[in-house]
């Protein structure tokens, strides 16, 4: 059914990479979302109304949430698309972000409602009177949402799409909530037992708790996530296959939404090789990543000497500082020589949340280096990782 959607409602389907189709799949999703959450609403606040269940009616205004997320997700889609502007040159990317954290906030919400429906159906408790239409509509709805929790992470993985991912671990949600408010039809029923608002209960806390998940999801990449180390690692290798390439560090990547991706690195390039050809090599790395990745991928030079003392310099440096922590790494070694001393300038970085400050870690690496040697000055600057490095 999902492919069948797919091929009639969105043209050129396997240009995945175009930013008009990615849309096209959006929209769908949340149209697909809107009716399909319409109809349960009404058919589950209809049976109800007549049955006086609160657990019936709580599932159907959880349903009524979802159609209202769907609204939300589609106009995200929408506004994400919009191309870029002079006050958002970066484009509207994370509108997207921002509509997924709309849809978790009002997954929170309905369920913060429904906690507390619940429990005044368990202190004053009402008869409840299930009829055939009950488990009829009940069960349909776990068939259609279990349809709903595999189209939304079908295209959510194909467009790479948090909202849509996020709506699919809703509508799973609600599959798992739906039957558990008809168990309890069956076991009121067959053992004349209501347990309709400790039902109504146990939905909530569950839809509280995905909430509360959906959310932390959702501003992740708001508020400045750190990349995949597999895509760390993709970018490192990428720039490291190029010839005159002899190291990269210091890459960042920003995270403008899905499909929006700047990022800059140093490359370490022989002080030997002819500027001109090491600016050749930079432009066409460059244009690598913006024609095949659509990352917008900025290179600074970094020049460095390779003559055989340097290189043996380098290796005992790099060992040296290893020896204090297997995590650090040291880049950019430059030797000057002084009048009476020879000066050992280099960086170290140093991963997320490390354990030793910063003017400790530098005295430890001064006296590593110096060894008691007062003709070396050890010159060392500290930078922080803001990705994943691969060892």
């Amino acid at each position: 059914m999902t492919e069948l959607l797919i091929r009639w409602f969105i043209k050129n389907h396997d240009r995945i990479g175009d930013a008009s189709v990615r849309t096209a799949y959006g929209s769908l999703a949340g149209w697909v979302g809107i009716v399909c959450n319409l109809l349960l609403v009404a058919g589950k606040l209809a049976v109800g109304f007549f049955s006086g269940s609160v657990a019936i009616i709580a599932d159907g205004l959880n349903n009524l949430s979802d159609a209202a997320s769907s609204i939300v997700a589609l106009a995200g889609f929408k506004v994400a698309a919009r191309k870029a502007d002079r006050e958002h040159p970066f484009g509207h990317g994370r509108y997207e972000y921002m509509s997924g954290l709309v849809v978790a906030v009002m997954v929170l919400l309905i369920g913060i409602e429904l906690g507390k429906s619940s429990f005044k159906k368990i202190i004053l408790p009402t008869p409840v009177a299930f009829g055939l239409w009950g488990y009829i509509v009940l069960l349909a709805s776990v068939l259609l949402k279990t349809w709903m929790a595999a189209f939304n992470r079908s295209v959510g993985e194909r467009i790479n799409s948090l909202t849509l991912q996020a709506t699919s671990v809703d509508s799973r949600n609600d599959a798992l909530t739906t039957s558990a408010v008809l168990l309890a039809m069956v076991i009121s029923h067959f053992f004349h037992i209501n347990l309709d608002g400790w039902m109504g209960l146990g939905v909530a806390g569950f839809i509280i708790y995905g909430g509360i998940g959906l959310i932390k999801e959702t501003l992740n990449p708001l508020l400045g996530e750190a990349p995949p180390p597999e895509f760390v690692e993709y970018i490192s290798k990428k720039i490291a296959a190029y010839e005159g390439i002899l190291g990269t560090h210091d890459l960042i990547v920003h995270d403008y939404g899905p499909e929006r991706r700047f990022a800059s690195a140093h490359v370490e390039m022989s002080s030997g090789l002819d500027a001109m050809i090491s600016h050749d090599i930079i432009d066409k790395i460059q244009r690598d990543f913006l024609e095949n990745d659509n990352i917008h991928l900025i290179i600074h030079y970094d020049p460095i000497v390779t003559d055989k003392q340097t290189g043996c310099i380098r290796a005992w440096v790099e060992q040296q500082v290893k020896a204090i922590d297997e995590r650090l790494n040291v880049h950019d070694l430059r030797l000057v020589q002084g009048r009476h001393h020879m000066n050992y300038i280099f960086d170290v970085v140093v991963p997320p949340e490390f354990e030793i400050a910063e003017a400790e870690l530098r005295k430890r690496i001064q006296e590593a280096i110096q060894q008691g040697d007062a003709s070396i000055h050890v010159i060392v600057n500290i930078d922080s990782a803001f990705v994943d490095t691969p060892m």
